[in-house]
């Protein structure tokens, strides 16, 4: 492969990325729609029944939509390594050899990936909310109920 079509390649597979990338988000708020509806459905449904154990499968519910939107988020950032790659490529500031690492790349990130990175993960702002109110709001409300602060 010579240099141009070398280049030509590497800038498909960037638009490539942008794309999968942009999808990705897309998922993202899918999940967050998910669980907000589902959690706060269950919440209105506690109060309707006047069960408050019902709380806790809101708050879980929601806990488990957080943890899927963290292994996605993980998931995505596989992607962000290899186009970062062909941007300093064409920056100048590194020379890549061959087109077409896509899976070769993420699966080295993902390999990379460890619990604690993942942790933090779940912590940014952009991926724990609303997810994490929802799960305070249930266990707040369970444990107000649970103590007799709040009646059902």
């Amino acid at each position: 492969m010579d240099e141009s079509q070398l280049a030509s390649a590497l800038q498909a597979e960037y638009f490539h990325l942008q794309k999968t990338i942009e999808d990705f988000d897309g998922k993202a708020m899918t999940i967050k729609a998910w669980s907000v509806t589902f959690s706060f459905s269950v919440i209105v449904g506690a109060f309707a029944s006047h069960a408050p154990a019902v709380l806790l499968v809101a708050a879980t519910s929601s806990l488990l939509f957080w943890f899927l939107e963290t292994m996605w988020k993980a998931f995505q950032l596989g992607y962000y390594e290899r186009a970062s790659q062909i941007e300093a490529h064409f920056r100048g500031d590194a020379e890549l050899k061959s087109a077409h690492q896509i899976g070769a790349s993420w699966m080295t990130r993902w390999r990379r990936t460890s619990w604690p990175e993942i942790g933090r993960m779940a912590l940014w702002p952009h991926v724990a909310l609303p997810h994490a109110v929802v799960v305070l709001v249930g266990a707040g409300l369970f444990a107000a109920a649970l103590l007799g602060g709040l009646k059902l």
